[in-house]
Order: C-alpha cells, then structure tokens, then sequence
C-alpha cells in the first residue's frame, strides 16, 4: 500500500494542536491531526473557560504576553462572537487584601495601556451604594470594588470551532487515533498510529508534539528520542455548584483572592451553575491520573463561603461537579503562581526541525503559538500557496 504523505503531523487534538493545524492548513500545507480520544479531551476542557488578558501576569512583569493575550481576546470577540462574549468583571478589594487598592489601579492602568486603549479594556468602580447589588458579597472590612473587562468562552467549543476551520481548508483529523512512535529521518519522518485494531503509518516533513501534559511522554516514542525539557505538571482544580447556592445574578463575574496564599480565585455564574476556580498544586503522577483533591474542593468552597456569607456552609455534598487540568510550566524554584505562561517552543534541531514540542501556552493565545510554531519550521517545508489567513477565519459553533 502506498503509505500517506503530509507536510505536517501533530499529535494532540487540543487547542494549540487545533490550532497548528488551522494555521498550517491556511498556509496551505497538509496537515493530519492524531487525537487519542477526543479534541479538547484534556487541558483545553478543563480551564478556567476565560479569554482573558493575564490581569494577573502584570505581577510577573509579563508585559509581551499580556499585550499579545489582550490583542488576541480583541480578535476571537470579533471572529468568534457565538463562541466567546466579553463579561464584567467586579475585583472586591478589603483591609486584608494583599493588593492595595493603589496597586490595583496602577495595574488596570497599565492592563488598558497594552490593550492599546481598547474601550473594551477600560475599567472603573462599582459606587458604594450599589454594593448591595453585588449578589451578596461580603461588605466587611470592604474599601473598594473595581471593575473591568475580559471575556469568557466554551473551551471545548471553541477547540472544536478551530479544527473545522481547518478541517474547511483540507487538514485532515484521525480520531481516536493513538500515536505508537515515530522515526525521524534526514529531511522528514515516519509516523505510525493506531486506529482502534488497526495499524497506520504515513510520512510527514515535520512531526508537531502537541499533547499538553502528555508531550514528554510522546518524546521517548521517537526515535532517535529527544531530550525531553525539565517541566513542572501543575493541578489547576475547579468545582461546580447549583445555581441557586447563592443566588448569582450573573451580571458580574468575581476575581477573588484567597487569604490562605493570595492565590486569584474567580467565581463565574452561568444560568444553572457557579464555577469557581482554580487552584495551582505540583502534580508528580501521570496525566492520566489528574484529579481534584479533598482538600482543593473545601479550599476553594471555603473562598466561595468566606466572600459569600449566605451560601452558609457548603461541603463535597453539595458539588455538582469537579475537575481538574494540568498546566505545563517550566521547572524552577518557587510557587508555580509566579512561574512564566508563555509557551516554550523545543525543536529536535536548530536548523530544519523535523520534529517540534510546545510546552506550555495559553488559551487565549493559541492562534498566536500556531503562528510562531510556523515560522519555526517553515524551513522546513516546501513552497506552498497561502490560502487564508487564521485572523480572518470565522469561527462558530458548529
């Protein structure tokens, strides 16, 4: 049998791979996506469901990424609107914040500046006599209450969206499709999969690993193997409760912070539920294993119940729902909340890569790592001629 050729492989039906897999596609290249169980089946499933500027990154002096988060979320409200729609966000600030109420502003401030004075940016105060009407949160001690901008998604749509989009400009997806290994040659390789009982092998000039939490356990399945990157698995958990627990409106979605560890917690109402999240634990087991704890439940019920007094005391009993991603960040001392976000982009070789891992990355920035995954290997590839542009792509629901 005459075995497959593609100019691009990727393993990993997530958002980045999605999203390498539009934007190859849009270059004009073909393109086969390998998903083991289902696009957004793991990390891209279970974010926070924000397309948001990284308010919180300006603290580790982030700038680029906030700038580029900020011009991306502009962009997916524009391409996406079924899909992602800006939500108000109300930032309570108390006595015992961490964060003065000087800092705060200072920090929208500059969050507006990188947004390039996008009024979709701007930001202001809720006056002190409409605290009342801010579903019940806790008025003690309280001084101040910001508000601003940022947006919200279906992360699992919007995966999805993507690899249509690409699917509309010939990529082809394999799915379920386990990836068994590959060779690497002078200018290319050879890849073999699985397809429930059946084995398939095709040829492509670059092999993209694109498996979030998974992707230094595709590196031992290539041959030669690459020297996987020192990273740190992180435990990102979120929990669900009724919507009536506290009676949300909805209007406002809260960016908390816990007076544990000053971690930033959001509380994020929907019409049947409230979302609260996320918690940042080292994770050491394989992905496969990710669950949230105990104790990351009841930490964060106890955030939701210190901030609003009339949901009384909550315990497990009263989740509709939990789970957990993992983040992929770089190994490093100190707390992974001070750890970088921007993605890390590991070719086998510096000069033509025939393979390329990224580690890390974000989901509002997804369609900006495909495009610097491109340029990365584009020596790698032959000519071909562009046929759309991913910051013109509508993206929808399906």
């Amino acid at each position: 049998m005459t075995q497959a050729k593609y100019d691009i492989a990727i393993v990993g039906g997530g958002i980045n791979g999605v999203g390498v897999a539009q934007a190859a596609a849009a270059a004009g290249y073909s393109v086969l996506l390998l998903e083991k169980q289902s696009l957004a089946a793991g990390t891209s499933s279970k974010s926070s469901k924000l397309i948001h500027g990284g308010l919180r990154y300006l603290e580790s002096y982030e700038f680029n990424l906030v700038r580029e988060s900020l011009k991306e979320r502009a962009l997916l409200l524009k391409l996406a609107p079924e899909l992602v729609q800006i939500q108000e966000f109300c930032l309570p600030v108390y006595r015992y914040t961490r964060r003065k109420p000087i800092v705060l502003q200072a920090g929208l401030n500059l969050y507006y500046l990188l947004s390039g004075f996008n009024a979709q940016a701007r930001f202001g105060s809720v006056p002190k006599r409409q605290w009342d009407q801010l579903d019940g949160l806790r008025t003690d001690d309280l001084l101040k209450v910001f508000k601003y901008r940022d947006a919200r998604t279906d992360d699992t749509l919007l995966t999805q969206a993507v690899m249509r989009s690409a699917q509309s400009l010939g990529a082809e997806l394999a799915c379920p499709a386990e990836f068994s290994g590959a060779e690497l040659w002078t200018g290319g390789c050879q890849v073999d999969y699985r397809m429930g009982d059946r084995r398939e092998t095709c040829t492509a000039r670059v092999l993209i690993n694109a498996a979030g939490p998974w992707v230094n356990h595709v590196l031992p399945l290539i041959s030669p193997a690459p020297r996987p990157l020192p990273v740190e698995l992180v435990r990102g958990s979120h929990v669900e409760l009724p919507a009536d627990t506290a009676s949300l409106s909805g209007k406002y979605f809260y960016y908390l912070e816990s007076r544990r560890d000053g971690r930033a917690v959001f509380v994020m109402p929907k019409s049947d539920s409230v979302l609260i999240g996320t918690t940042e634990t080292q994770f050491r087991k394989h992905p496969d294993q990710v669950r949230p704890l105990p104790n990351e439940e009841t930490y964060l019920l106890n955030i939701f119940c210190h901030y609003f007094p009339a949901a009384g005391h909550l315990s497990h009993e009263d989740l509709t729902a939990s789970w957990a991603g993992l983040r992929v960040l770089p190994a490093g001392e100190g707390h992974a909340f001070h750890r970088s976000r921007e993605e890390i982009l590991e070719p086998d070789r510096k000069i033509k890569p025939r393979l390329l891992t990224i580690y890390g990355g974000k989901l509002t920035t997804y369609r900006k790592i495909a495009e610097k995954v491109m340029r990365r290997i584009q020596p790698s590839l032959p000519d071909r001629q562009p046929v759309a542009k991913t910051s013109e792509l509508p993206l929808s629901p399906g």
